[in-house]
């Protein structure tokens, strides 16, 4: 199993942090029994309360980490109140942590488009039945929901609902975390003024 060079006393030898992300984010995949990509998303409401759930992670790049919900669920309200949210990766099997954080932004309709047609038809049909985060009178009421959208998308295309689609956090920190004896932990934040700046990489005290 890869380190990523970590028993070296580095890191990686680049200075922007995807690429360390990318080798992790590989070995969590040959390593983790279930959802390598599940991640911790932090939000705050309008009164600066906090809120935290697991999500999947759908992709990253230099430009950032998305993930796709209901917007009017409660994180998808919060996130677009407040344009910024965090993320934290724990991958228990190889004693390593990522988080970051960052602005928001919404993707583009064709990213929304092209994820939500590669979803399994009862997931497309789950997204029109649920009422994300409201309340629920009885489970029959969300059977009932989910059989009237099946027989309304029957044949043919389910159409993307206009209340779901993808977040990109587009982060302004990224700090890697190894488990390490006697609690003598690696860690490397990586931070840029803005998230589209230059990256300076720095070694933290456990």
């Amino acid at each position: 199993m890869s380190d990523s060079g970590l028993t070296t006393g580095d890191f990686t030898a680049e200075n922007e942090p995807f690429a360390l992300f990318g080798a992790w984010l590989k070995d969590a995949e040959s390593s983790e029994p279930n959802d390598p990509n599940a991640v911790a998303v932090a939000t705050v409401d309008e009164n600066g309360m906090p809120n935290v759930r697991m999500v999947l992670l759908k992709g990253y790049d230099e430009n950032g980490f998305v993930f796709y919900t209901n917007f009017e669920s409660q994180k998808g309200r919060e996130i677009l109140g407040q344009k910024k949210a965090a993320m934290c990766f724990h991958w228990k099997s190889l004693r390593r942590q990522v988080r970051l954080r960052g602005e928001v932004e919404v993707v583009s309709d064709a990213e929304a488009d092209a994820y939500y047609a590669s979803r399994a038809r009862g997931s497309r049909i789950g997204a029109w039945a649920s009422k994300q985060s409201r309340p629920l009178e009885t489970r029959f009421a969300l059977e009932k929901s989910v059989a009237e959208y099946t027989a309304r998308y029957a044949i043919g295309d389910i159409p993307r609902p206009p209340y779901w689609s993808g977040f990109r956090i587009k982060p302004v920190s990224i700090e890697f975390w190894h488990d390490r004896q006697f609690r003598l932990h690696d860690r490397i934040e990586f931070r840029r003024p803005v998230a589209d700046g230059p990256w300076e990489k720095v070694r933290m005290y456990p």
